[in-house]
């Protein structure tokens, strides 16, 4: 344990407690070699109101922040990929660039009294927040045309996905394809992924409840780890 987090405990819990601490710490990080600083407590003051700190992780889990090498997870990241022929800058911007008019016969496109402040082709290229905000003008413009879906290829879909039957709506389909190019095209992403072992991954931010499934984007990672570590266990050679 070093002297930094030690020093974080000891104003946190009883002295008699470190003991106690620094041995379940040692214990963890011989099972797996996980970086230290991913659970590097960070002080709540000043802390945007959406984010979960990398301390509120519980035991086995690891909170996918945006402060360490983590974020590059994050829906935000500047991580380009190209899917069917175009490229994206991020799949935040993929994402959101699906709420916004796919030609001039689009009916969003001509609907009385909304306004567009980016083309479809801009918000493919954004990233992060800035992304983000324009997909919230997007929603804001759905619920002014009363419509509950996206266009991605000409083909419409529900925006946000409905399970039935144990089967997941296209929208989800659509969004894990994009997370599967981001991590096939970018190669730091496959490696931290990986990094994560077995650890549980958790959102830096706060979800709303029942959220549709391709907004659980850290249980997509998990799955798409999971297809990895089978994919090198099969080429494993057995003993």
């Amino acid at each position: 344990m070093s002297d930094n987090l030690a020093g974080v405990i000891k104003g946190i819990v009883p002295y008699w407690c470190l003991g106690v601490i620094a041995i379940a710490a040692a214990s963890c990080l011989c099972a797996q070699p996980y970086p230290a600083h991913w659970w590097t407590p960070v002080p709540e003051a000043n802390k945007p109101d959406w984010e979960i700190l990398p301390q509120a992780a519980k035991p086995g889990e690891v909170i996918l922040s945006k402060r360490n090498e983590l974020g590059i997870l994050s829906n935000f990241a500047a991580t380009p990929f190209t899917l069917y022929g175009k490229r994206y800058a991020s799949v935040e911007g993929f994402w959101q660039m699906m709420l916004y008019p796919e030609s001039s016969g689009d009916p969003r496109a001509t609907f009385p009294g909304i306004t567009w402040p980016h083309t479809r082709e801009e918000v493919g290229q954004m990233t992060a927040f800035e992304a983000k905000s324009a997909g919230d003008v997007g929603e804001e413009n759905m619920q002014k045309m009363g419509i509950d879906w996206v266009t991605f290829r000409g083909k419409r879909m529900k925006y946000r996905s409905i399970v039935k039957g144990g089967v997941k709506g296209e929208h989800y389909r659509i969004i894990v394809q994009a997370m599967r190019a981001k991590l096939e095209q970018n190669p730091k992403v496959k490696k931290i992924l990986l990094s994560t072992g077995d650890l549980v991954l958790r959102p830096d931010h706060y979800e709303e409840a029942n959220a549709p499934p391709e907004w659980r984007y850290f249980e997509i990672w998990m799955d798409l780890r999971s297809e990895l570590q089978g994919e090198a266990a099969a080429k494993s050679p057995r003993r």
